[in-house]
């Protein structure tokens, strides 16, 4: 038997810390997008190859994972003692192709409002295709699969268990998907709030100025003009501030008429 067929024969060295599937049994993707994903995946005829690495990614063999602009990055820990490094590689969406995409996602008020809301539309898809460009990878060729291990087989059990802890990280964060082909969340939501003209209010330019119900007390009441003592204006009402009204009833003049009420108000 060959050298490198007895390490696998061996049994993974398990290790403590790896990162975990939360799903226990059956299927790990939860979401559309991440369902999606994995849908696409055994489309390729990977199913029966994929399944090998659920325990894998159920029992933490995956130390670490990377994803960033076109390539997701696993270290799995196998049979030997250096972990092998499991990677699996899409093309990004050019600059020009993201102004369409983004241009396109603004122009629809849904879309952009469910994407500003952290929300995953249902027909993301649908707006890729209109522009002639695919979210998900449609043939084997889009993606790039490789391991430093011995298996030869694409994708091996260390691929298999990495493929299924980036969906269950699309499950968390979708926008994982549009990173992975080249705009990053906050990027991208930026340019959305642009194109639409919105912008985000920061603090600076929130109003200092206290609510209505702290100046209920004072409401009837007019401000003390600047340099005039507070003693010489303070319980002046309104009415004060007013030219005198030429109404009279009874033959008393209706702001005499008034006055005690608004004194009333000022308590």
């Amino acid at each position: 038997m060959p050298e490198q067929w007895k390490f696998e024969a061996r049994g993974p060295i398990r290790v403590t810390g790896g990162i975990k599937a939360r799903s226990k049994r059956g299927t790990i993707a939860q979401t559309w997008w991440s369902q999606r994903f994995i849908e696409v995946l055994e489309s390729f005829g990977m199913g029966g190859r994929l399944q090998r690495g659920k325990n894998y990614a159920r029992s933490g063999q995956v130390l670490n994972m990377t994803l960033s602009t076109s390539v997701v990055v696993g270290l799995v820990q196998g049979s030997r003692e250096e972990p092998y490094r499991a990677r699996i590689g899409i093309k990004a969406f050019t600059s020009q192709q993201w102004a369409h995409i983004e241009r396109e996602l603004a122009g629809q008020a849904l879309y952009a409002a469910k994407l500003l809301a952290g929300e995953m539309p249902t027909d993301l898809e649908q707006v890729f295709a209109e522009l002639g460009l695919e979210l998900f990878p449609s043939t084997m060729r889009e993606l790039t699969m490789d391991c430093t291990c011995p298996d030869w087989e694409i994708p091996c059990k260390h691929l298999a268990a990495t493929c299924y802890l980036l969906a269950e990280s699309f499950d968390e964060d979708p926008f994982q998907i549009l990173a992975w082909r080249g705009r990053r969340r906050e990027e991208l939501l930026d340019r959305l709030r642009a194109l639409r003209g919105t912008q985000q209010v920061t603090p600076e330019e929130t109003s200092e100025e206290a609510p209505l119900s702290d100046h209920l007390h004072d409401f009837w009441t007019s401000p003390s003009p600047a340099g005039t003592p507070e003693s010489a204006t303070s319980g002046t009402p309104v009415l004060d501030e007013l030219e005198p009204l030429p109404l009279k009833v009874n033959g008393t003049a209706v702001t005499d008429l008034l006055r005690p009420a608004y004194r009333a108000f000022t308590g």
